[in-house]
């Protein structure tokens, strides 16, 4: 299996509407921001004085043992209490973007990584006894860059070799975003992928 780099020429006719000029990369920036913002989990979270295990029985009399005046013992003074300004995952990190931005976001990653030429088509790529060693022996004749292999339709056989590669990323033309055409150094396009593309970015 070889590769042929795609030039811009050729997405052309592949039907593939790329950007002109310098359109597009506000789109581009703003749909990045949002991929990145959709994962964010905001695990970090702290209990506060009320969600802490413990009794808030008075730990000793307000007057008379010589202490100073002490309530419960899940106050934020005492080791184990509660957290005064901790972190609080109740921000909603996500972040919204119409269709035609992202639309605009994904032509403009296609355009600059063909104009790059990091974009190369394949015929096809199925591996059907689901064997890692298999995938790895079909693409290493291609590149020893990291790549992100955009496929039309793969079955589970094909997704199943391919998932515990490190230096691979399957992904069909269907669910491919701008950031991930940005991430890798190297894109490779199945035929049938470009004909999934060609109507995405049409």
């Amino acid at each position: 299996m070889s590769a042929t780099i795609l030039s811009v020429d050729a997405a052309k006719q592949a039907n593939l509407n790329l950007v002109e000029g310098h359109k597009g990369k506000q789109a581009l920036h703003e749909a990045v921001v949002a991929y990145r913002a959709n994962r964010r989990q905001g695990n970090a979270h702290t209990k506060n004085r009320s969600e802490v295990a413990g009794s808030g029985t008075k730990l000793w009399n307000q007057k008379g043992t010589g202490n100073a005046r002490m309530g419960s013992k899940r106050s934020p003074i005492w080791s184990g209490g509660g957290v005064v300004f901790g972190p609080r995952n109740t921000t909603v990190w996500a972040k919204k973007t119409n269709k035609n931005v992202r639309k605009l976001a994904l032509r403009t990653a296609l355009t600059a990584r063909i104009s790059d030429g990091a974009v190369a088509t394949i015929s096809g790529l199925s591996v059907a006894d689901g064997k890692t060693k298999s995938f790895v022996s079909a693409v290493k004749s291609l590149s020893d860059a990291k790549k992100l292999l955009v496929i039309g339709s793969f079955d589970e056989n094909t997704f199943r070799s391919a998932r515990n590669v490190q230096s691979v990323q399957l992904i069909s033309a269907e669910d491919v975003n701008a950031e991930q055409l940005l991430n890798y150094p190297q894109v490779l396009v199945t035929t049938a992928a470009l004909e999934t593309l060609a109507r995405r970015t049409a």
